[in-house]
């Protein structure tokens, strides 16, 4: 029988903390989530009522417990956001709620979840900060970064994984991952009828992406890096000088000479404001371009000098969608050209197109960025995301499928804390059971 003990599950969500840590026998006695309807499917599934803003809680009154688990927003370090870590004001300071209560409270172990943009943050600066708070409160630290699909989820979604114990962690070790490969068949159910179905838009976007791959010669590459149709034609500068840079030196007649998206003369628009909006929307605000943007915009030119005459005929086809359907990226190197072969996801990046083995990353995403399940021409089901997170033991989801998908972006994955949680506390030599070396695909299909 598994020795008890008490955990605190702080920015809640859907519980993916208290799901992993109530496996290992733990008792949550306070969690905290700050959106109204969270905190009632919380008290549904978990039998107890999340307090909501947790800067209005003192440290001081949160019970006493063993393990402290949180994973803390990770908007202010996300590499798809703003990424101004603690100056964001909204969320970036929440870390230090967590430091208050460590402080206050003392509990042996804490795990904390984060994306894994944090690593470089800052030039890791932030991190390090992180790090040097905890240790300056007798903490021993560790932290690396994990994946479900290293333990035979089929999901790549990277995570860092900060884990802390009053106890030196010259015992604890990571779990043993695997490179066993993974199918997202496994957790997808056969034309389910909640299933959404593709809107017209998305249905007419994949054939034409699809009619581009038909028109691809057999001896062309697809290259893996992404394809921004807009830069078909274009010529303005974009390595030693950039549109918006060339403007503040000589006007808008600077840019009469250049030309735009899919190659639009910008000399036929008469005002600054139009002939801005005629440039891709990378590329008209910043005076120096990153070395990754000036590569991709060098290769995405080059790509079209080299296949112009068959991309001519088809280019026309892509200008009637909005620009984030105009970019491609094709994550099947090798693979038969058909998009509907593949797991398919609509992101601000572009239509990616990724091979069966597994999802992409599930986000806090609107309905439009669910992945598409290629070979049934529709959207996953909320079900279907809740077992790549290993929260299928869920009694209840948000009944609005937004609502269910943005939690679900936003929540941790269970399996892969619990493993965590699992070789922490038997680190501080707790009677619990060894953290596993190998998990076999009927206790991934048990647990998700």
């Amino acid at each position: 029988m598994q020795e008890k003990f008490r955990f605190i599950d702080l920015f809640a969500g859907l519980g993916g903390f208290h799901v992993a840590l109530r496996h290992l026998g733990g008792e949550c006695v306070f969690a905290a989530e700050w959106k109204a309807h969270l905190q009632d499917l919380y008290e549904v599934n978990h039998g107890l009522r999340p307090v909501g803003d947790i800067t209005k809680v003192s440290a001081k009154d949160i019970p006493e417990h063993d393990v402290l688990t949180a994973g803390f927003p990770c908007q202010p370090f996300s590499k798809a956001g703003e990424q101004k870590g603690f100056e964001c004001t909204s969320q970036g300071g929440l870390f230090f709620n967590v430091e208050d209560i460590l402080r206050a409270k003392r509990p042996r172990f804490f795990i904390l979840e984060n994306v894994p943009n944090l690593l470089k943050h800052d030039g890791g600066r932030t991190l390090q900060e992180i790090e040097r708070r905890l240790r300056n409160l007798n903490y021993h630290v560790e932290f690396t970064k994990l994946s479900p699909h290293q333990f035979g989820i089929p999901q790549i979604r990277e995570r860092v994984y900060i884990v802390g114990s009053l106890d030196p962690l010259d015992s604890f070790e990571w779990p043993a991952t695997s490179n066993e490969p993974t199918s997202i068949e496994d957790v997808l159910d056969a034309m389910p009828d909640d299933a959404k179905r593709l809107s017209p838009q998305v249905a007419d976007c994949l054939e034409v992406w699809n009619d581009f791959l038909r028109r691809v010669p057999a001896d062309v590459e697809l290259p893996s890096f992404p394809l921004w149709s807009m830069e078909w034609g274009a010529d303005y500068p974009y390595e030693n000088e950039t549109p918006r840079r060339a403007f503040l030196r000589g006007g808008k007649r600077a840019l009469a000479g250049m030309h735009g998206s899919h190659g639009v003369k910008l000399g036929t628009f008469a005002s600054e404001e139009e002939r801005f909006a005629a440039l891709p929307s990378h590329a008209r605000d910043q005076l120096v371009f990153p070395k990754w943007k000036q590569d991709f915009i060098r290769q995405n030119r080059q790509f079209y000098a080299d296949n112009r005459k068959w991309i001519d005929p088809w280019l026309k086809q892509v200008l009637r969608f909005p620009s984030s359907l105009q970019k491609f990226e094709w994550n099947v190197k090798g693979g038969a050209r058909n998009i509907y072969d593949y797991v398919i996801q609509f992101r601000a990046s572009g239509v990616r197109i990724k091979r069966r083995n597994t999802a992409p990353s599930l986000i806090a995403m609107t309905d439009t960025q669910v992945p598409i399940i290629g070979w049934q021409k529709r959207y996953m089901t909320p079900k279907e995301c809740a077992r790549l997170q290993c929260l299928s033991e869920l009694n209840s989801l948000p009944e609005s499928q937004t609502r269910a998908f943005h939690a679900l972006g936003n929540a941790v994955n269970s399996r892969v804390v619990e493993m965590v949680a699992e070789a922490l506390i038997k680190s501080g030599r707790a009677p619990k059971r060894a953290p596993k070396t190998r998990v076999t695909k009927e206790e991934v299909a048990e647990a998700c």
